[in-house]
């Protein structure tokens, strides 16, 4: 029974993230992309996420900074000022180059280009958001639950830092969906930031549980589940 509801909450959860999300894309307010309503109504939405973030830590401030850099400048650049677009238009003289992957319609024609990217990218965009958005609020959840005992069951039997992967699921598909100059540059810096917060954690969790930690993490991998689980050695 349990189980059952944790995959109706999951189901509710996808659906309700992919109903707002065609709101903020603009579709269900019958917009053009240009209105800064839109940058702001993104930017507000997605900063909700900061609600699942400790704040006790100096790295995990900065993380979050370099997460809404990306954000406001992701949605600024879609809905609001296109800058990608008018750095190809200064250095190559291009004027329909809206982000990086339209660079791809002169090799692939317009209409496939379009079908290729209405159809199937989008959507699996959509996808990798979705699947971000509920590790982070599944990840909370269990150890907001745990009350300062280790977590090593639910989705910390895949990975340490569900809500992590999360993120850079969630910045990920943002990034894929609309690559601009700024974001294909800033998402690798967010890499490195929960790559240094993660490992931070490791030690103080560490330090905290000791060998229990270490055979956890001995057994886990920090951000990817293994496709096949580590034998243990007896």
């Amino acid at each position: 029974m349990e189980k059952l509801k944790s995959a109706v909450l999951v189901l509710l959860l996808a659906v309700a993230f992919l109903v707002v999300y065609y709101f903020l894309s603009g579709k269900g307010f019958g917009l053009e992309s240009s209105n800064w309503l839109l940058v702001g109504l993104n930017i507000a939405f997605f900063s909700i996420f900061f609600l699942f973030i400790n704040y006790r830590r100096r790295l995990t401030r900065r993380s979050s900074s370099v997460y809404l850099a990306f954000i406001v400048g992701l949605y600024a650049e879609m809905y609001g000022v296109p800058l990608t677009m008018y750095v190809f238009m200064w250095l190559f003289g291009a004027n329909n180059v809206y982000t990086l992957e339209f660079l791809l319609r002169g090799l692939m024609g317009d209409a496939l280009f379009n079908n290729f990217f209405v159809y199937f990218f989008f959507p699996a965009t959509a996808v990798i958001m979705t699947i971000g958005i509920l590790l982070i609020v599944f990840g909370w959840k269990q150890i907001h639950r745990a009350k300062g005992k280790l977590v090593t069951t639910g989705l910390y039997a895949y990975m340490r830092h569900p809500q992590y992967t999360g993120f850079l699921l969630l910045t990920l598909g943002m990034n894929l969906e609309w690559t601009t100059i700024f974001t294909f540059l800033l998402w690798p810096v967010l890499v490195f930031v929960y790559y240094r917060l993660a490992k931070t954690e490791d030690k103080e969790v560490e330090e905290q549980f000791g060998e229990e930690f270490r055979k956890y993490r001995e057994a886990v991998p920090m951000f990817l589940p293994r496709i096949r689980k580590k034998a243990s050695t007896s």
